[in-house]
């Protein structure tokens, strides 16, 4: 792999969409309204800021997003908002999954809406063995032969071999996003499976991205991407050009925002992002079950952070805070 950061080759004819993955891979959030609906109007308008904010790629019905509280049709109209606000899919990852049919039929709906690429999301299901893995993502890699398709690795049990496996039956599975929080099984991973033959994306944000970018991802996902977008892009600009101290200052000021999401595995991690955006007015901090909003405590503390980053911000009222 070269020194720099751009993505594997495209003789696969994938090159503009492996392209998008090696890059800032921004989660939006899925604001919901007063009655606990999905708010369109409010989701329109955050996917505006980031692409203003210039976010390039997108994965809406990502886990950020709240993927298992949504409903098929909430998903559905999330990606057709998503591909619309940013006048075409070429940079759209759609999120796919639950049982074989809904994600093939949720990768065709993503396809016909425009997007380019969809990502698997980790099977829900208590028994996944590593046959099993491969043949479930194989079954919906087959189903969409014209899109990229993007595997969510949360095991770290799975072996860079069954990766390679996958890739060898399915040339448009073009990407990994790994989100296994093991630097070193990483590392081992991406290069037993083909460290050229995929377009890595460190799937655990930025408290994580400039480790994995030194093993070989060369993108990130993003949950504070919605939040401050032009903090994001900051790492990411500096991980490109390999300037690991310019990327590790973005580190230490996102530091206590990510940990916060992070605390209690992840309880919060939605919550928090969510909190942010209604202390900026931009959503209410609602969330679904069986995630829960913050406590009165941590919510102020996600204010201090905003204000610290130099984000406007105004007190949000009370039942912004439901």
């Amino acid at each position: 792999m070269s020194s720099g950061r751009g993505g594997a080759g495209g003789a696969d004819g994938f090159t503009a969409q492996r392209a998008a993955l090696a890059d800032v891979v921004a989660i939006p959030v899925t604001p919901f309204d007063a009655r606990g609906g999905f708010d369109t109007a409010a989701y329109r308008a955050l996917v505006r800021r980031l692409l203003d904010g210039g976010i390039r790629t997108l994965t809406p019905c990502g886990n950020t997003g709240e993927f298992y509280a949504l409903t098929p049709e909430e998903r559905r109209a999330e990606t057709e908002l998503t591909v619309a606000e940013a006048g075409g899919g070429e940079r759209v990852v759609a999120g796919v999954g639950h049982e074989v049919p809904a994600a093939v039929s949720a990768a065709r709906h993503a396809r016909e809406a425009g997007a380019a690429m969809v990502m698997v999301h980790q099977p829900a299901h208590p028994y996944v063995s590593e046959r099993g893995w491969v043949d479930y993502h194989r079954a919906i890699a087959e189903a969409v032969p014209e899109l990229g398709v993007v595997p969510y690795v949360r095991n770290p049990h799975l072996s860079g071999s069954a990766l390679a496996e996958l890739g060898a039956a399915c040339p448009n599975v073009i990407g990994v996003k790994y989100a296994v929080p093991d630097v070193a099984r990483f590392a081992a991973v991406a290069r037993e499976a083909g460290l050229d033959r995929f377009v890595w994306v460190a799937g655990l944000a930025e408290l994580y991205a400039p480790a994995y970018a030194a093993c070989g991802a060369t993108g990130f996902t993003s949950g504070l991407v919605n939040v401050a977008p032009r903090l994001s892009a900051e790492m990411q600009s500096a991980l490109r050009a390999g300037d690991f101290g310019a990327a590790m200052k973005v580190w230490e000021r996102v530091r206590a925002f990510e940990e916060l999401r992070a605390a209690r595995q992840s309880a919060h991690n939605v919550s928090v992002v969510k909190a942010a955006l209604s202390v900026l007015g931009l959503c209410r901090a609602q969330v679904r079950p069986p995630s829960a909003p913050l406590p009165g405590s941590e919510h102020a503390a996600v204010a201090r952070i905003v204000e610290d980053w130099g984000l406007d911000c105004h007190t949000p009222a009370e039942e912004d805070r439901a």
